[in-house]
């Protein structure tokens, strides 16, 4: 943050998650700069109070830079670019779900430019960042994640701080893990129950009330199984560098193959077979 007190908040990507966060920023009374490449969207965020960068580089005039694009090499690529014009002091968060691998990398050109690194992931999904209740995963320096709070307050309900650099990153891909791993078992189990004779619109209530609620149970029909393939593939790319085997998660991201928004929406509506 600047010294005179006042704050420029950068985010670069304005999909799902990064438009609806920018909009919090702009809401809160921050100064808010956008980039994507998608120019009709940083449009909107403009209409909406943001000011506009040309080029991520332009980004790097912001106190504090979010990073929220799809992949590693997309934040290898972005992050690099905010790099070439950041201001000594200035900091980075990388929101996108990515290996720790990647979230070091990119802490190592910043330390020449004097730049701090954060990985901050995502949780709450689409839903949370809408709402503006999103649950950070952070790695890195506690005395940075302090100085830029008033950066994340907009937008989150709860900041975690984990470790070292990332640690966010394996924060995120132990939820995803597990979320992935609910999905298929409630998505089993309710197809189990249909065929002995019971249907999901009159078991998910009743398991509502018992030791089997959980988010995943009451929202599943608002998820989109996005992410799985990138998600899973994270977590075994980590296991492997740690010979760890995941062998509920080798089942998952077979069982997640026929698990499809239309189908859920059947499942739940006691539609097919």
């Amino acid at each position: 943050m600047s010294n005179d007190g006042t704050s420029s908040v950068g985010v670069a990507g304005l999909g799902a998650m990064g438009g609806p966060i920018a909009r919090h920023l702009v809401g809160a009374g921050l100064d808010t700069v956008v980039f994507d490449r998608n120019r009709s969207t940083v449009d909107e965020h403009v209409e909406a109070g943001a000011r506009a960068a040309a080029s991520a580089a332009e980004l790097g005039a912001c106190d504090v830079v979010l990073v929220i694009v799809p992949a590693d090499d997309d934040v290898l690529e972005v992050s690099a670019a905010v790099l070439t014009a950041a201001e000594r002091g200035s900091v980075l968060l990388i929101c996108s779900s990515v290996t720790p691998e990647t979230c070091h990398r990119v802490a190592v050109e910043a330390e020449k430019v004097g730049v701090a690194v954060l990985d901050a992931a995502l949780t709450g999904g689409i839903r949370g960042a809408v709402n503006g209740r999103i649950a950070l995963l952070v790695g890195g320096d506690e005395a940075v994640l302090d100085r830029v709070r008033p950066a994340l307050a907009p937008w989150t309900k709860a900041v975690h701080h984990l470790g070292p650099l990332g640690a966010g990153q394996i924060g995120k891909t132990v939820n995803n893990l597990c979320h992935w791993g609910q999905v298929t078992a409630v998505v089993e189990a309710l197809r189990f129950g249909r065929r002995l004779g019971v249907e999901p619109a009159k078991l998910r209530p009743a398991l509502l009330d018992g030791p089997a609620a959980s988010n995943t149970l009451a929202e599943l029909e608002l998820m989109h199984f996005t992410w799985y393939r990138k998600d899973l593939a994270n977590a075994f790319r980590m296991a492997g560098e740690v010979d760890h085997d995941l062998p509920v998660a080798r089942l998952a991201r077979e069982v997640m193959e026929g698990i499809t928004v239309a189908g859920v929406a059947e499942l739940l509506r006691g539609e097919g077979a």
